[in-house]
């Protein structure tokens, strides 16, 4: 079939009230020259229409050229998007036979359009330009981005060519999916592809018989490892020479191991969120799918906004610092590194800091947290003797860093300062409290600080109690580890992100578990718990996705919120001695009747009136919950209790329920039913972020201010005006 040119049916909008059909009302919206707003791509061209009744602004899509199937494929897309209640895509109507266009090219006179609501936004590319210069709103944009890939990695259904020209960003920061063309819906199962989506964003083994909810997944796989990467160093962007790419190209995909790109993006991998980001392309790049892993990865903190108070101060000439403003409240070198007012802080450096090395001012007495992180032109750092502290992560990611001297008066030095520093050589000289033992920096207490080996195999010396906080965070390269029974507490974060780490014996000294302390160690399947073991903490094994057994004894007296979220295999056994009982594959704390973790797969559960408490997080990720009756005990619905239950379809709170804590039911996207009784005083932020499906709420009783969040077509009505404060 033959199409009319775009100047052909520029004509015809122009004109557009004599050459609708059912789109009569509907008028062009035109420039300051009088032509209409369009925009055009490969197969087709879009008007911007505003409705003369009321006022509506809409997208007219007109095809320039033919593609085989598109008028059925449109009928189901419009059948399947018409059920979906989601701010992320838009509800669509195709017309046959719609527009009226005099053409040259076409013996027929009337032609199909497809005709959506108009957004107005700027695509992501665009966007992501516009704020290079502003961290903040590059780490907003990744989670923004990263919650609708979560969201639509859930869906049954696909866009099928993600790329940043299809995602448009609205005014107030949130992200809709535009063009349609080639979407797969379960109806369209056994076709093949209409398009396959643009070369920079798909896989290179992908073929039009790939057609299935999966054709998302490579794409979603590389932008979000992009904007992550691009959100912790920006420069990224600008020594990309593709156009079309956000940084990865299929010259990447084809030969990752000489990309370059690549390698950059592996020089940030002690962050924990593109270390796992980094994981999934991987898989993607070699499955063509994320179907091996869970859409959890991209759930990240929302980024904190960092404010600088401002104060005038003089500037401390005799130490070689210049203001950079007359008003802040610190003062930069001529190298670009920011110090404190006082002289006596190292701040952190400019993006342009590019000292191979760099001598930090006499007189400085703190390196601050992550001061001098991920720079790749560090190679020596010279610290003056009157250094006394250096904090968290002070040099993490500074992957030429090679010397560093560490004087006498250091007194303290914070968690893994040196993290990611692959060719680190640490100076210490008969220091009075911090050695070097195989590589490991370890204080006279006995903690283990911070790993400097990078084998795949380390033996933890005899002299170590303690593993402290992150000390082997994301070391992807350990296999194995021998922990001696001198060591009683493994710390926060201590083996975070260990991702080929299989087998793990904890030794009988150990008494402590930290929060998150193997938390996404995908590959750990046998864990052998200490018979001495007293407590386990936050999220301690969580995303363990290949650990299938574990016994606690009957030593554990403290078990934190939910250690086991999204254990999806995950079976536990519990000593008979012990105050916790598995129920029904819940994990329960009889001695107060609290429900601490749900590894239960059934859609519906009753919850017995025996339970008096629930636990934050206890239901996180239980993908499969549709339904859940709660005990009219249960008074309190904590921090992220059903967040991420994605099937979770109905709830009813109990009577006296008067507290539903921050991001409680947060993506709880097919919840469609919530009845709230008039006991609630308090709801947190985000509490309903992302329930999609939620469209009426009656919310009675009282409140003291409002935090929460709901979606955007969600009617609310309240009975209470001070609700609204």
């Amino acid at each position: 079939m033959a199409y009319p040119l775009i100047s052909e049916y520029r004509e015809a909008i122009l004109s557009a009230e004599d050459n609708f059909n059912e789109l009569s009302s509907l008028r062009p919206v035109l420039d300051s020259h009088g032509d209409p707003v369009m925009s055009s791509g490969n197969f087709a061209v879009v008007f911007k229409m505003k409705d003369e009744n009321d006022g509506k602004l809409y997208a007219v899509k007109c095809f320039i050229k033919d593609q085989q199937g598109r008028e059925e494929s449109y009928r189901k897309i419009a059948d399947e998007l018409e059920t979906v209640s989601s701010s992320y895509i838009l509800p669509l109507r195709y017309l046959e036979n719609e527009l009226f266009v005099d053409s040259a090219q076409c013996d027929q006179e009337e032609f199909p359009v497809v005709v959506m609501e108009w957004v107005e936004g700027e695509t992501l590319d665009a966007y992501l330009n516009r704020n290079l210069d502003d961290k903040y709103e590059l780490e907003m944009l990744s989670y923004r981005f990263n919650r609708m890939a979560a969201w639509l990695l859930a869906q049954s259904f696909a866009h099928g060519d993600l790329k940043p020209d299809n995602i448009l960003i609205r005014k107030d920061g949130s992200l809709v999916l535009v063009d349609y063309d080639g979407m797969f819906v379960p109806s369209m199962k056994g076709e093949k592809a209409r398009e396959i989506g643009s070369p920079d964003y798909r896989n290179p083994s992908r073929t039009d018989a790939d057609f299935d909810e999966h054709i998302d997944d490579f794409s979603i796989s590389v932008i979000a490892l992009s904007l992550k990467a691009i959100a912790l160093n920006p420069e990224l962007k600008s020594s990309t020479h593709s156009s079309d790419s956000l940084l990865l190209s299929e010259k990447d995909y084809r030969d990752p191991g000489n990309s370059n790109t690549l390698k950059d993006i592996q020089c940030l991998m002690n962050n924990p969120e593109l270390s796992l980001l980094f994981g999934a392309f991987s898989i993607a790049l070699a499955n063509n799918s994320l179907s091996l892993i869970s859409y959890d990865i991209l759930l990240a903190k929302k980024p904190q906004i960092k404010k600088i108070s401002l104060k005038k101060e003089s500037i401390f000439a005799k130490l070689g610092l210049i203001a950079e403003r007359s008003d802040n409240d610190y003062v930069i070198d001529e190298y670009g590194v920011k110090y404190s007012n006082d002289g006596r802080k190292l701040l952190g450096i400019l993006d342009s800091f590019n000292e191979q090395e760099y001598s930090v001012k006499p007189g400085t007495e703190e390196i601050l947290e992550n001061a001098i992180s991920f720079n790749k032109s560090l190679i020596k750092i010279n610290l003056p003797y009157s250094v006394t502290t250096i904090g968290n992560y002070a040099f993490q990611g500074c992957t030429s860093l090679i010397n560093v001297n560490i004087s006498n008066n250091v007194k303290h030095i914070g968690y893994n300062p040196f993290r990611g520093c692959h060719h680190i050589k640490i100076e210490i000289i008969n220091h009075p409290k911090y050695q070097l033992t195989n590589n490991l920096l370890i204080d006279s207490t006995g903690k283990l600080i911070s790993n400097l080996n990078h084998s795949s195999s380390i033996i933890i010396p005899k002299s170590i109690t303690t593993i402290g906080v992150s000390a082997f965070e994301w070391c992807e390269s350990l296999k194995t580890v021998h922990i001696p029974e001198t060591v009683a507490i493994i710390a926060n974060n201590a083996f975070c992100g260990c991702s080929i780490l299989q087998k793990l014996y904890i030794p009988d000294s150990v008494t402590t578990i930290g929060n998150h302390s193997f938390s996404a160690c995908d590959s750990l399947m046998k864990v052998y718990l200490s018979s001495s073991l007293q407590s386990i903490g936050d999220n301690a094994f969580g995303w363990c996705k290949s650990l299938k057994s574990l016994y606690i004894p009957a030593s554990v007296k403290l078990i934190g919120a939910n250690p086991f979220r999204c254990c999806h295999n995950l079976s536990l056994n519990i000593s008979q001695k012990s105050k916790y009982k598995m129920i029904e594959k819940l994990l329960v704390d009889e001695e107060n009747g609290t429900l601490i973790s749900c590894l239960s797969k059934k859609e519906q559960l009753t919850i017995s009136d025996k339970i008096k408490n629930i636990g934050s997080a206890a239901f996180f990720g239980s993908y499969l919950l549709k339904g859940i009756i709660l005990p009219q005990s249960i008074t309190c619905i904590k921090q992220e209790t059903f967040s991420y239950c994605t099937s979770l379809r109905n709830i009813y709170l109990p009577d006296y329920v008067s507290t539903i804590g921050d991001s409680a039911f947060e993506f709880c996207d097919h919840l469609k039913n919530i009845r709230i009784p008039s006991t609630i005083t308090f709801i947190g932020d985000y509490a309903f972020q992302g329930c999609n499906s939620l469209t009426k709420i009656s919310i009675p009783g009282r409140t003291e201010y409002s935090l929460f969040t709901f979606p955007d077509t969600c009617e609310i009505s309240f009975k209470h005006q001070e609700l609204q404060n």
